[in-house]
Parts: structure tokens; C-alpha cells; sequence
């Protein structure tokens, strides 16, 4: 008899279904010292299903693991990113005189490579301040559809039905992978929170915010696919010092980073579309100041700040602007049209004012306006330099 016992209490504990028993006794006791009650007669179903969604949503809870930032890695991945082009080599013209044997001196000359070669200066990668642990860039691309959910109009983000919408985001999600397949792409839906607007509204700020229930939204559409989320800002008459802060509950959350749109900061008093608007060094560094203060409260990785760019003027005092250990910035690539016209914007605004990272946005519609013209593919965008590492879809 003793043998017997002996072989079956070991086959329980070796049993497959020792560790549900064992959380099911420890449910158990705990919920007789924390909730009484619900050994009860008295208490409800309503009461108990209550207490079943606390247990199964702290089980959701998921601790990410935060990587130390591998300086080496970074520094290895912003070359790439720079994607310079092979210096040219420099030679030194040696000259040596010889007598030939009639006596005569005959001077030749010898184009030499120099040695050492000197070093040539280059404007990308940008020398700026290292990231703090968990930082997303530069070893992951971001790939984002852009727009409002109120409007077909305003990006591919609005213009389709959810399930179709994240089917083509996972498509050109697929494309990035397949053409960079040494750089995870992580996919991002880029909401405009605040529009510019024709009319002046009811403060006469020629913006519009949108209601906190649009942008639950997208923060639950995001969860679905593990995707980021960017909460986009056109201040109109209105400045970020005003805006920024009225979205600090969902900049507090870690998959939620910002964009700024320079073409809608209307600092001139003229309403929106119809001159292209402007915001200075000051007004970017307010913005990565303000959130920094909030990775550095609420114990996040880095945010991101996406701004939007495609004239000289859209952007004043770009060398002032000051990248952060707990904010990295994106220099977005924001015109539309051929691509010649698109590659000389970038070279323009983008590559010959450098801050640290850059972005490319392509349009579905407005990129396609000639007849016959087709989209920049991945393959093409990669031959940049510097590579961006935000790509955008309207």
C-alpha cells in the first residue's frame, strides 16, 4: 500500500497538470483572504465575472524586456543609414628627373595615391547625443499609414475600413522587410489630433481637436497589430506650447510618439492653405523638452518627434535643434509629385540641413498625378543618402 501511494503522488506532481492545480489552489486562497465575500452564498454572478476580467487582465500584463543600447550597434547602423558614397581617392603628382644615355635629363611625372588618404567630412551621420536604452531608432524602421478617421481625403489612414486598411499597411510592411531584411520594420498608424481647418471655429484658432474617442480608436486599432502610434499636430492660429500638453494622457502611454506639421503653424495670421505656414528651432525644442520630461517621469523608453518638412522656410534655425537622450528626431521628407521633384526636395531640405534621422513620405494619390509615373519602391528609397528610416503613407 505504502509503494502505491508513493507511485501516485508522484505521478501527479510529474503530471502535465500539476501547474494549473497548483495556480488554482493559489487563486483559491488568495481570493479567501482578499475577497471573502466571494466564498459566500450572497455574492453575485455579475460579482464574480468582475473579479475573473482583474485576474485574467493582470495576466495580460507583459514586463517588456528593455535592451541596453549597444553603442557599437548604433553607431555601425547610422553609418549604414548614412549610406555615403565611396570618398574619391586623392593622388599626389611625384615628379623624378632621369638621365638618359646621351646625358640628357628627362623629367617624368607619377600620379601617386596619397598616404594616408585624408579624411573626408560628411554630413551624415550626424554627431549628436546617444539614445537611451530601448530607443527604436536606428534598429528599426518605421513604416506608417497617415491620416484622420473622419476623412477619406486626408490619408489612406481614413479612406478605408479597418480590415482592409491594416491589410494594405501589412503589405507595404512585407515590402520594407523583403527590401532591408537587416532592419525590423515595426508598422505605425500617424492620426492627425489636431487639423488645421478654412474656418476659424469657435476660438478663433483655425484648428480642429479631435474628440479623445477618435483617438482611442486608433490606439486600439494600433493593439491589434502591435503597431506604434503617432498623434500628428496642426496648430493653425494656435502654437505647440498650447496643443502639446492637451494630449499628455496618451503621450504618457509608450507606444504613443508625436508629429509636428510646420506647414499648418500659421504664424503670419493667414489661415491655413493658403500660404505654407512655419516653426522655428525654439518651438521644436519646447516640444522634445516637454517630452522628455514625460519619458523621464513615467520611466519610458524614448519618444519619437516626426516633423514635417519640404520648403526652406517650413523649418527656421535647424541647427539650434537639440536631439535628446529620451527623444529622437525625424526630419520628414513631407512633398508630393514626380520623383525627380521628390529627391531634389529631399536633397534640399532634408540631407543639406541635417538634425538626426529622416523620414520620406510617399502619396497614394498625389505622387501619381502624371500619367504613367509610378511610386518610389523600397529598393529605390534605399539608395538615399542618408536612407531614411520613417516611411509614411497618404
Amino acid at each position: 500500500m505504502k509503494n502505491k501511494f508513493v507511485f501516485k503522488v508522484k505521478s501527479i506532481f510529474s503530471s502535465t497538470h500539476f501547474g494549473f492545480f497548483l495556480v488554482l489552489i493559489l487563486m483559491t486562497v488568495s481570493l479567501f483572504f482578499l475577497v471573502p465575500e466571494f466564498f459566500s452564498s450572497k455574492i453575485s454572478s455579475e460579482e464574480v465575472s468582475k473579479i475573473v476580467n482583474i485576474i485574467n487582465s493582470e495576466n495580460e500584463k507583459v514586463i517588456p524586456i528593455i535592451k541596453p543600447l549597444d553603442k557599437e550597434a548604433y553607431d555601425e547602423k547610422m553609418e549604414e543609414l548614412a549610406n555615403n558614397p565611396p570618398d574619391p581617392i586623392v593622388y599626389k603628382i611625384i615628379k623624378t628627373v632621369e638621365v638618359d644615355k646621351n646625358g640628357k635629363s628627362i623629367i617624368k611625372t607619377e600620379k601617386v595615391p596619397l598616404d594616408p588618404q585624408p579624411i573626408k567630412t560628411h554630413l551624415w551621420p550626424v554627431k549628436t547625443i546617444y539614445p537611451n536604452d530601448g530607443a527604436i531608432l536606428p534598429f528599426n524602421r518605421i513604416v506608417a499609414y497617415y491620416g484622420n478617421l473622419y476623412s477619406k481625403n486626408m490619408g489612406v489612414l481614413g479612406q478605408y475600413e479597418e480590415g482592409e486598411m491594416l491589410q494594405r499597411l501589412d503589405i507595404e510592411v512585407k515590402k520594407w522587410e523583403i527590401a532591408d531584411p537587416k532592419t525590423p520594420v515595426i508598422p505605425a498608424l500617424h492620426y492627425i489630433a489636431v487639423v488645421a481647418q478654412g474656418s476659424e471655429g469657435k476660438d478663433g484658432k483655425y484648428r480642429s481637436r479631435m474628440p479623445d474617442s477618435e483617438i482611442d480608436k486608433v490606439i486600439e486599432i494600433a493593439r491589434k497589430i502591435n503597431a506604434i502610434v503617432f498623434l500628428d499636430i496642426q496648430v493653425g492660429f494656435s502654437d505647440l506650447q498650447t496643443e502639446v500638453p492637451r494630449l499628455l494622457k496618451y503621450l504618457k502611454m509608450p507606444q504613443v510618439h508625436l508629429g509636428v506639421d510646420p506647414e499648418f503653424s500659421m504664424t503670419t495670421g493667414i489661415r491655413p492653405g493658403k500660404i505654407v505656414g512655419t516653426l522655428d528651432a525654439s518651438d521644436i525644442n519646447f516640444t522634445a523638452n516637454y517630452l522628455a520630461k514625460i519619458v523621464k517621469e513615467n520611466n519610458l523608453t524614448p519618444k519619437i518627434l516626426v516633423v514635417h518638412r519640404y520648403t526652406q522656410k517650413m523649418l527656421t534655425n535647424y541647427k539650434e535643434i537639440k536631439p535628446l537622450a529620451d527623444v529622437q528626431i525625424v526630419m520628414h521628407m513631407d512633398g508630393w509629385g514626380e520623383k525627380t521633384k521628390k529627391i531634389g526636395t529631399y536633397q534640399q531640405f532634408v540631407y543639406k540641413e541635417p538634425v538626426q534621422f529622416t523620414g520620406f513620405k510617399l502619396f497614394y494619390k498625389n505622387d501619381l498625378l502624371t500619367p504613367g509615373i509610378v511610386m518610389f519602391s523600397p529598393s529605390e528609397l534605399l539608395k538615399l543618402n542618408p536612407r531614411p528610416i520613417y516611411i509614411q503613407y497618404q
